[in-house]
């Protein structure tokens, strides 16, 4: 029986020399009179944790600094800390870029840009800080992937062919430098498992120290902390487990009249959780949670009795971001029995009820109501329990991982001559770790496309991005969902790289057997 490491850290652990050990054992029970001379290098570990790289030599070179005293610290530093300097040369180009826009979209699109550049630095400081924290790979990963969807919201939101382009081309080194450092990261977790160190550490939602496994129906990812798991699982009213901080009602019977005028008042630092309790009411405002209002929680008295309403929307000349009738920058966010509405219709193009741009949010017990994106997770991870989504093109749509349970998904009408899509994830790098999960969810016709659900095509999705990942599981799907289940993007685009899987569905959109898309990964 090996005996398992037992330390208070993994950055105490000289990885490199750790890591030759485990490459000279693999290759010589692997060949024939290899030498050990040969084997014992750090030429040799830097190659193994540029294994899962995509642009292997540009990862050598990152990782030139290390040696055989690396911890893993070291490691994660030299990985994120070249990325700092191409992050803010990007934004420095998107600044210039800027002033060359003509038109309200693609100047909404660069101020969006911007935002996101500079979330994008501030994320790599956050690693930078617990670097030595080997306990957070998952979070590292995490949020390098956040990095990504970044660049990729960006470009989406710039029209102009030629502004695109060049923005492309000034981000090129973060996105290569950003894939390659999930890829060391993720290394540095399989390392650590062949090693057959007790430290642990979460990937991908689950222990090092167990197989993966799926999401039961009752059971909540690890980064939601034990407290807010009791939290949304009170069935009772929720004012008995979070006594508010503040009370918005629009008849005067609270402290506030407007949700934004309860986050303005909100303390800078709030140690905790600071409570929002929404009275019943039809709520006509934008609303932002800025980043420096995390871990809000904000309530209300049910999904269609406090619902927060606005109708902004891209036919009119506003950025898709903008249109979001409520948004989320901070992390840590919570929301419980409330509805959020964009009511723009079909004809407003891209309208968003609900952007969630910052990390670890939790849905539980709410609606969102729109038509085209409807519901923007945008980055970060997310859990999406016991809600009602509605929409029509794409309305389920992001960078982000997601995972949609036990909910409701109603297809609306479109306008004519067009179809239906539920989700469109863009996942655009190999490394990134995100994707879309709908599990045992009903997805449905609502009543003004019942009678047309045949001749209006309703899809599970389309690829958005390169290697655009969804999973649908477990879950009813109506007699709507055509028998080929997901529509192409443009032609043959991102068809050999996507990740499009159903799992043990039932109804009578189930049915897998006439997927048309080529090179699907289809699983029944």
């Amino acid at each position: 029986m090996v005996n398992k490491a037992a330390i208070g850290g993994f950055s105490a652990i000289l990885l490199v020399a750790a890591v030759i050990g485990v490459v000279a054992v693999t290759t010589r029970s692997g060949s024939h009179g290899a030498s050990g001379d040969n084997l014992t290098s750090t030429s040799k570990s830097i190659s193994a944790l540029c294994g899962p790289a995509v642009y292997k030599d540009l990862c050598e070179q990152t990782l030139s600094s290390i040696n055989e005293t690396s911890t893993v610290g070291d490691i994660v530093r030299a990985a994120v800390h070249v990325i700092v300097g191409e992050v803010q040369y990007a934004n420095q180009t998107a600044h210039e870029l800027h002033k060359e826009a003509k038109g309200p979209i693609d100047n909404d699109g660069f101020e969006f840009c911007n935002e996101l550049l500079v979330d994008a630095g501030e994320q790599l400081a956050a690693i930078l800080s617990i670097a030595d924290d080997g306990h957070r790979l998952d979070d590292f990963i995490a949020w390098l992937s956040m990095v990504l969807s970044y660049r990729t919201n960006c470009l989406a939101s710039v029209e102009s062919q030629d502004l695109n382009a060049r923005l492309t081309t000034a981000l090129q080194n973060t996105t290569e430098l950003t894939d390659n450092a999930i890829g060391i990261i993720s290394a540095i977790g399989s390392f650590a498992k062949e090693l057959n160190l007790d430290l642990n550490i979460t990937l991908d939602g689950a222990t090092t120290t167990a197989s993966r496994r799926l999401l039961s129906h009752e059971n909540y990812p690890s980064w939601i902390p034990a407290a807010d798991r009791k939290l949304l699982a009170a069935h009772s009213s929720i004012s008995f487990h979070a006594r508010p901080n503040a009370v918005v009602a629009k008849d005067g019977s609270g402290q506030f009249t407007t949700i934004n005028a309860a986050l303005k008042a909100m303390p800078k630092t709030y140690r905790g959780r600071y409570v929002i309790y929404v009275k019943a009411g039809l709520y006509k405002e934008k609303v932002i949670v800025t980043k420096d209002k995390p871990n809000l929680l904000i309530y209300g008295d049910g999904p269609r009795k406090t619902i927060v309403t606005g109708r902004l929307n891209y036919a009119e000349g506003v950025g898709t971001y903008l249109t979001s009738t409520f948004s989320v920058l901070a992390p840590g966010f919570i929301a419980r029995s409330m509805g959020f509405m964009n009511t723009a219709g079909p004809q407003g193009h891209q309208a968003v009820a609900l952007r969630l741009g910052a990390d670890a949010a939790v849905l539980y017990n709410c609606r969102i109501d729109g038509f085209q994106d409807s519901f923007y997770p945008q980055s970060g991870r997310h859990f999406v329990r016991n809600c009602v989504i509605s929409g029509t093109i794409d309305f389920i749509f992001g960078v982000s991982a997601v995972v949609i349970q036990n909910s409701l998904i109603i297809v609306r009408r479109p306008m004519d001559h067009q179809f239906n899509t539920v989700t469109a994830h863009g996942r655009d790098n190999s490394n990134e770790k995100n994707g879309i999960v709908i599990q045992n969810c009903r997805i449905v016709p609502d009543r003004n496309l019942f009678p047309d659900r045949f001749k209006i095509p309703s899809y599970l999705g389309r690829p958005w991005k390169r290697y655009s990942t969804t999973v649908v599981m477990e879950s009813l799907l109506g007699d709507l969902i055509r028998p080929e289940g997901w529509h192409e993007w443009d032609g043959g685009y991102a068809l050999n790289t996507l990740y499009y899987a159903e799992y043990n569905n039932r109804g009578p959109g189930a049915n897998t057997g006439k997927s048309q898309l080529e090179g699907l990964s289809c699983d029944q």
